[in-house]
């Protein structure tokens, strides 16, 4: 009543209707003005990161905890305590392929010093003394670049030099000895400009024409291809540097369009539930909100995964005991996936558990096809990049 009193008389300054509290109850504007002092702004910020952060205590122990509650929360009514289903999976989404990219780095740099080693133990066996014919010194040069091959698409900026370095002693000592033995120096011990080859079958590619395709969409699939066989060859033979850039490119291509195609999966696999449970007579909206859940729950759990797998890593050389606690820890979350999907399926759709063994193996089978064919399109927009 106090509430009442206070607005008597006062006027909404977008739509001029009577104020009956601090919101309009025609437009919804606050009655409160955005013109204020710094301290209020600060105020206003702490009190919008505290509802929020007391929503997460609420969602996520019942997401990665509670099969289904947070389901059948949202279809009894009770909303507000927690995240809408849509941006916390969204947010989980792009927070899970973060921390995987990272452990990609992080496996990429491991391999990076092994083959370091290697390349230094080649750098230090590179001698061609001991061969007495041509075609030894040939062969004993092709054996030494086929070891340095594996290196030439993960080293980083260091490793690529070392790699350059070692190939050219390579190419140097195996010269000489030719020279020492009266044999020609061969094609494959002389060096050759960078994607010779390359750019000649580059010029021969054929534009890609269908018929019932406008122009446009004809060159873009051109465009489309020709990077594709560019990066493929790349990867295969082209120098240290050009692989390192492709790799980066695919990676970041494919980095980037994983949590779009993943999207496509959340309306189809809504779709899915639909059919498989059309008797139920539910709406759509509902298996949309199942959906949502069970992606949020599957990228919280990959996030989890994959630290998990980080902290075995790292844990292991400085305490084996903790390296195997994470790694038993991994090993746990990786069987809840499976166990907690199908009790969220029994617990929101109530069927018997034959019914629901049956429909979650075909739902799960249709689901693994068409995660396939979006982690393709993934891969294959990586190639485009």
């Amino acid at each position: 009543m106090k509430d009442l009193i206070s607005y008597e008389g006062a006027l909404c300054a977008n739509c001029q209707a009577p104020l009956q509290g601090e919101f309009c109850h025609h437009c919804g504007q606050s009655v409160h003005s955005v013109l204020r002092p710094v301290h209020g702004l600060f105020e206003e910020f702490f009190e919008t990161f505290l509802h929020i952060d007391g929503r997460i205590l609420h969602t996520l122990p019942a997401l990665f905890l509670k099969p289904g509650y947070l389901t059948l929360e949202y279809f009894s009514g009770r909303r507000v305590r927690y995240i809408a289903p849509f941006r916390l999976m969204f947010v989980l989404c792009l927070l899970s392929f973060f921390v995987l990219h990272l452990a990609t780095d992080v496996i990429a740099q491991r391999i990076e010093h092994r083959h370091q080693r290697s390349a230094v133990v080649i750098d230090q066996d590179a001698d061609f003394s001991q061969a007495q014919t041509a075609q030894q010194v040939r062969r004993q040069l092709d054996t030494k670049l086929q070891a340095l091959e594996a290196t030439r698409a993960i080293g980083n900026a260091a490793i690529v030099a070392q790699i350059d370095q070692t190939e050219q002693k390579l190419h140097e000592q195996a010269t000489a000895r030719l020279a020492e033995l009266g044999a020609p120096a061969s094609a494959s011990t002389a060096s050759k400009p960078p994607n010779e080859q390359n750019e000649g079958a580059s010029n021969r590619e054929q534009p890609v024409h269908i018929g019932w395709l406008p122009a446009f969409a004809n060159e873009r699939l051109t465009e489309f291809g020709d990077h594709i066989r560019k990066n493929m060859r790349t990867l295969k033979r082209g120098t240290t540097a050009e692989r390192r850039e492709a790799w980066e490119h695919l990676e970041a291509g494919i980095y980037g369009a994983l949590p779009g195609t993943m999207l496509v999966l959340v309306p189809v696999f809504a779709l899915l539930l639909k059919l498989f449970y059309i008797f139920k007579r539910r709406l759509y909206m509902e298996h949309l909100i199942v959906s949502l859940h069970s992606h949020a729950f599957l990228f919280v759990s990959l996030l989890l995964i994959v630290i998990a797998g980080m902290l075995n890593t790292w844990l292991r050389p400085v305490a084996a005991w903790a390296g195997y606690v994470a790694g038993l820890l991994q090993a746990g979350l990786i069987l809840w996936v499976p166990a907690y999907l199908l009790i969220m399926q029994k617990r929101v759709y109530r069927q018997g558990w034959a019914m629901t063994l049956l429909k979650y193996w075909c739902v799960g089978w249709c689901y693994f096809w068409l995660l396939l064919l979006v982690l393709t399109v993934a891969a294959t927009l990586g190639l485009a990049h």
